[in-house]
């Protein structure tokens, strides 16, 4: 155990901040950090956005499902895919770069690297005594987040990390057991012992809400799982990427 490992194991989603601002030099460290994350290739296929302004705060909660921590927070960050600016190198030397930055597997390393970035920015604000939140909910409606963010084709806003000083600290919800995660030598091929693992993380998650909650609660993980999946959400992702000009070979 050493102070980073600490960092990592006592992470927590933040949702309720402090009314105090980021300085400059915390952006920037945090920034630098992201940047120090492994990039397949030297490829660095993402950028970063962060928003001050409160109103285009308020404006992305709303996208987000009205969710009042991405408007009041000390920095918010949206991290994108990025290709863009490797067609500008495509023409810069002269070379066609379209068919490769256009292909599932350059989209896939946009993700990857965004990605990569986002938790190195999240370990670093961590350990500066600052909380964080992820937010998947600007995915709710990505063309109203492109015309905000004025991100040209070949830029995708996949995620927004509300970054601040906590008002109050969540407790840490149980992941999933380590066998269930970590396989050796080969993924587990019996799915008896699939539901045994399933079996015993509901009962450990259900223990968790029954006490937070003082008995209110008592969901299960595969029941809160299997409803969620269940619903069919952001299903126009697919042709809101094509359309940008990613994910097309």
């Amino acid at each position: 155990m050493n102070e980073t490992i600490s960092t990592i194991l006592n992470h927590r989603s933040i949702r309720d901040f402090k009314d105090k601002q980021l300085s400059n030099e915390q952006i920037e460290t945090i920034v630098a950090c992201a940047q120090a994350a492994s990039t397949s290739s030297f490829i660095q296929a993402y950028s970063i956005i962060g928003i001050r302004d409160k109103e285009k705060k308020r404006k992305l909660a709303e996208i987000a499902g009205n969710q009042e921590y991405v408007a009041q927070n000390g920095h918010l960050f949206v991290f994108c895919a990025d290709l863009s600016r490797h067609e500008r190198i495509g023409e810069m030397e002269g070379k066609d770069v379209l068919p490769s930055i256009e292909s599932t597997e350059k989209f896939m390393v946009a993700l990857i690297d965004a990605a990569l970035a986002a938790q190195n920015a999240a370990i670093a604000a961590e350990s500066m005594g600052l909380g964080i939140c992820y937010i998947g909910g600007i995915r709710n409606n990505l063309e109203a987040v492109k015309e905000l963010l004025k991100t040209p084709e070949r830029v995708i806003p996949l995620f927004g990390m509300t970054v601040g000083y906590p008002e109050r600290i969540n407790d840490q919800k149980p992941r999933l057991p380590l066998e269930h995660v970590y396989h050796e030598e080969e993924y587990e091929q019996d799915k008896e012992v699939y539901l045994r693992q399933l079996q015993q993380y509901d009962q450990i998650i259900s223990t968790y809400y029954e006490q937070r909650t003082d008995g209110k609660r008592k969901d299960r993980w595969t029941e809160q799982m299997a409803k969620m999946l269940e619903k069919q959400t952001r299903m126009y992702m697919k042709e809101f990427v094509q359309k940008n000009k990613m994910d097309l070979r």
